[in-house]
């Protein structure tokens, strides 16, 4: 399968990448690694791009790692939809204390908006 991993450094964009490593080394997926610029992380995309280039390394694990410019949500749904990418993955949402997930707008934006299946991983 076809995945493309949008990642802003985010705790749960960090988690979504260890998961979506995992589950592209058990399942063969051919893995794209959107970095994009996220105003609610403390990571700088150089340090977000580190950890991507580190985490596939140790998996011995070949994918292709992108910057992406831009607003976040719609460069990743953009490229998703005209490259022929089968699903987009993506880290988003906190419980709230009555239950209910609060999602960023990255991630809003990408479940919205996209046509293209979309994993959310908390």
């Amino acid at each position: 399968m076809k995945v493309l991993l949008g990642i802003g450094g985010s705790e749960d964009s960090l988690r979504a990448l260890e998961d979506t490593v995992d589950r592209a080394l058990a399942a063969g997926d051919d893995l794209t690694v959107a970095v994009v610029e996220n105003p609610r992380s403390d990571r700088t995309p150089d340090e977000v791009e580190d950890r991507v280039r580190t985490v596939i390394e140790d998996a011995g694990l070949a994918a292709d790692i992108r910057r992406v410019q831009g607003d976040a949500g719609s460069q990743i749904v953009d490229i998703a939809e005209s490259e022929g990418f089968e699903m987009i993955a993506i880290g988003g949402g906190e419980t709230s204390p009555m239950g209910k997930i609060n999602l960023g707008s990255i991630a809003q934006f990408v479940l919205l908006n996209s046509h293209v299946s979309v994993k959310l991983v908390r």
